[in-house]
């Protein structure tokens, strides 16, 4: 396992951060309310399903190889997770996900749903919910992924990634479930979102949102008008019904349970998935990415690292995403053996 010592002057050197920069950096550049229209690109398929981990039907789009229906093949499959305020349809038809994915043909790709959740299973849950958001993804969508499609149905055939909260929720299930992927990747990842909650709670800190910004708030509903209409999930569709009722962590403990700069430190090292993250040089989330990687670079372990310039955007994603997909890809590729 990575260090103790080192561990230690990590958490040390911990500082109380405005708790709203993780809930809202992907929209740093505010453009990215505004929502745009986009096809449906080749390969890209809508599943439904019911999901016991949450407790009701959900959606996610999957990108299936172009000879899949032709062929009796089994495929690796990568899931990627998408940003706060975003939705199963970003990846695929707006970050050009779906089109990479379709340019390596030989892989499978799904982009499943997690609100505004974080991608954890919350300490409590109100209005009747039910909100385990880690094992709606852990369990309910990569249980019927295999069960429905010619998936590789093992850690080497899988892996994870994400943007945003999504590369928090990538790290933090990754690690927490390391028999599951054999690779794990963020890119602008707020990878520190789960330290920054524990804080709080230990400072006493109230971690409930703040006053809402008018403008701001009028932008999030003229776009809510039009996206709720393509995620068409009933019940499930408006910023408001997307965001968990109840509380993610209740005692600083349960954050750190999340937290990828703490659980890395208990995966054995024969365990340890590949890892992988980039960020821009123009965005905040940098700094968490260099941290991660100062820690591990620390520890001797292996893991691929990028930057190059960019902000919290698309622009900056859709240059990312075929970078990433690709190594994952190559990763899984040579753990199923397909590759000299």
């Amino acid at each position: 396992m990575i260090g103790e010592k080192v561990r230690k002057g990590f958490i040390a050197g911990i500082v109380l951060i405005n708790i709203s920069l993780s809930v809202g950096s992907w929209a740093q550049d505010t453009n990215e309310l505004v929502p745009v229209a986009a096809p449906i690109p080749p390969g890209l398929e809508t599943v439904e399903f019911y999901s016991p981990a949450v407790g009701r039907r959900m959606k996610f789009d999957i990108v299936l190889p172009a000879d899949y229906y032709q062929s009796d093949k089994r495929y690796p499959v990568l899931y990627l997770l998408h940003g706060f305020m975003q939705n199963y349809t970003v990846w695929g038809r707006n970050l050009a996900a779906a089109f990479y994915a379709r340019n390596l043909n030989d892989l499978i790709v799904v982009l499943p749903d997690g609100g505004n959740s974080w991608f954890v299973n919350y300490a409590s849950s109100e209005n009747g919910q039910t909100n385990n958001w880690e094992d709606h993804i852990v369990k309910d969508v990569i249980g019927h992924v295999d069960k429905k499609y010619r998936s590789e149905a093992r850690r080497e055939g899988r892996a994870i990634a994400g943007l945003s909260m999504g590369g928090f929720g990538a790290y933090s299930m990754g690690l927490r479930n390391t028999q599951l992927f054999v690779s794990i990747g963020s890119t602008s990842g707020a990878l520190s979102h789960a330290r920054t909650a524990a804080a709080a709670i230990r400072a006493g800190i109230d971690r409930g949102p703040g006053p809402r910004d008018q403008q701001r708030q009028a932008r999030i509903d003229e776009a809510d008008a039009f996206i709720s209409r393509i995620i068409d999930v009933p019940g499930f569709s408006t910023q408001d019904e997307r965001t968990p009722k109840g509380v993610d962590f209740v005692t600083a403990e349960q954050a750190d349970a999340y937290d990828p700069f703490i659980i890395i430190y208990e995966v054995p090292r024969s365990q340890m998935p590949h890892l992988y993250m980039d960020a821009g040089t123009e965005d905040g989330l940098v700094n968490e990415a260099r941290e991660m990687a100062q820690l591990l670079m620390l520890n001797n372990v292996p893991f691929d690292y990028m930057q190059s310039r960019g902000k919290h955007n698309s622009e900056y994603w859709r240059r990312s995403i075929g970078h990433m997909m690709t190594i994952q890809n190559e990763v899984m590729q040579r753990a199923l053996g397909k590759r000299p």
